[in-house]
């Protein structure tokens, strides 16, 4: 069974193998008692060491999401087996269901970006910088920009050095950015979209360089007004529709 392309010189090859796997099973595309993989495909198709793959496996049951059976393999628990916060994506089906996670995500990762900045390491805006390079890259390209701009807020909540911001924002997922894709034929369209992820791009850069600065107050306002922002958009679509 294939689980996901191989990974890319990740910051920590174990935490992103624990995304990865914890992804599917939140999406359903590892669901409760399906068998993972042996140690060696994982290792095959993720491109990592042993040891990487049974500590990933080790904090999936930590967290609950798996069990090992000795002699047998490694299960999929399921979520109904795990309690604790998450968001499906049927919970996001409307513009009003939108904005009620953008209300959340305001009163969370705006305390988030100010801790990050008070407490953030040299390798914390090594890996934010990267983050933020890898979706200016994609929104210049015309790719899907999701996975790059999840990617850089959760790299925020690590930069916290409090787990728990980590593991509200790993089980909201990347359901959480809003999505607007540049795959239209329309030239006029393709352009106006992308206008639109760079000036949302350009939020990031005021975020990170705050973070950068270790000023925290700025990087507070930096994402309040980043995440506002958004809620207001949408307000507007929901307005017009």
């Amino acid at each position: 069974m294939s689980i996901a392309t191989p990974l890319r010189k990740p910051r920590n090859l174990a935490l992103t193998l624990v995304e990865s796997l914890g992804d599917r099973i939140r999406d359903g595309k590892l669901q409760a008692g399906d068998k993972l993989p042996t140690e060696a495909a994982i290792m095959a198709e993720f491109g990592v060491s042993r040891t990487v793959v049974r500590e990933a496996i080790s904090k999936l049951q930590a967290a609950g999401l798996v069990e090992t059976r000795h002699g047998i393999g490694t299960f999929v628990l399921g979520l109904g087996d795990t309690p604790g916060f998450r968001v499906a994506p049927e919970q996001l089906g409307t513009l009003q269901d939108v904005i009620a996670l953008l209300e959340l995500r305001i009163g969370v990762e705006t305390e988030a970006a100010a801790l990050a900045a008070q407490r953030r390491t040299s390798a914390n805006l090594t890996q934010l910088r990267s983050a933020l390079k890898a979706l200016t890259e994609a929104i210049e390209a015309g790719r899907d920009a999701v996975a790059a701009d999840f990617q850089l807020h959760l790299e925020i909540a690590r930069a916290t050095q409090n787990s728990h911001y980590v593991d509200l924002m790993s089980s909201l997922g990347s359901a959480i950015i809003p999505r607007a894709r540049l795959d239209s034929e329309d030239a006029d369209v393709f352009e106006r979209r992308r206008q639109y992820l760079r000036r949302v791009n350009a939020e990031h850069e005021s975020i990170v360089d705050a973070i950068a600065a270790q000023d925290a107050e700025a990087a507070r306002a930096a994402m309040r007004t980043h995440l506002a922002n958004s809620r207001e958009r949408r307000r507007r679509a929901q307005a017009a529709s």
